[in-house]
C-alpha cells in the first residue's frame, strides 16, 4: 500500500474554483479519490484565518475528513491589498513529510510549486500528483507533476 500526504493551499484552491466554476471544492470527494488504497501519513489544509464564525465552521470540516488545519492571521495592508500566502510552509512541510511517503499530492495552481515539485520527483523519488484547475494553474506546475488532475466538476460542490 502506498504512503501518501495530501497538501492543499485552500485559498488557491478556493478563489480558482470559485473565479472558473462559480461553485466550491468537494473536500470529502477530494479525500476520497487521493486517499483510495492508500495509507496516509499526513493531510495538512493551509488557510488564512480571518476570525469569522463561518470560516471556522469550515476549517471544523476539514479537521473531520481528516485534515490537519494550519492557519496564519489575514493581513491587510495599509494601500488595501492582502498578504496570506502558505508557499514556504507548504515547501518546508513537503520536504519533511515526504520522506515517509510514496507520493505526494499537491491541490494548488501556484507556479512557485514547481520548483518544489521538480526536486520532490527528481531528487527524493516521489510521484506527485497536482490538483488544480486547469486553465489557472501553471503550465510549469502541470510540466513538472508526474500527473496532472484537473478540478472539474467531478471534483465540486
Amino acid at each position: 500500500m502506498n504512503k501518501v500526504i495530501i497538501l492543499v493551499d485552500v485559498q488557491n484552491i478556493y478563489y480558482t474554483a470559485r473565479q472558473t466554476y462559480q461553485k466550491n471544492f468537494d473536500y470529502n470527494r477530494f479525500w476520497l479519490k487521493t486517499t483510495e488504497g492508500r495509507e496516509v501519513v499526513k493531510a495538512i489544509a493551509y488557510a488564512i484565518d480571518r476570525g469569522d464564525q463561518k470560516q471556522r465552521e469550515f476549517q471544523n470540516i476539514l479537521r473531520a475528513i481528516g485534515f490537519e488545519v494550519k492557519l496564519k492571521p489575514f493581513i491587510q495592508r495599509t494601500d488595501g491589498s492582502a498578504k496570506g500566502d502558505w508557499d514556504v510552509g507548504i515547501t518546508i512541510d513537503a520536504m519533511e513529510y515526504s520522506q515517509g511517503a510514496d507520493v505526494v499530492v499537491l491541490a494548488s495552481g501556484d507556479g512557485d510549486f514547481d520548483l518544489l515539485v521538480n526536486k520532490l520527483r527528481q531528487d527524493k523519488g516521489k510521484r506527485v500528483e497536482v490538483y488544480g484547475v486547469a486553465k489557472l494553474t501553471a503550465a510549469s506546475l502541470m510540466n513538472a507533476a508526474s500527473e496532472f488532475i484537473a478540478i472539474d466538476r467531478e471534483l465540486l460542490l
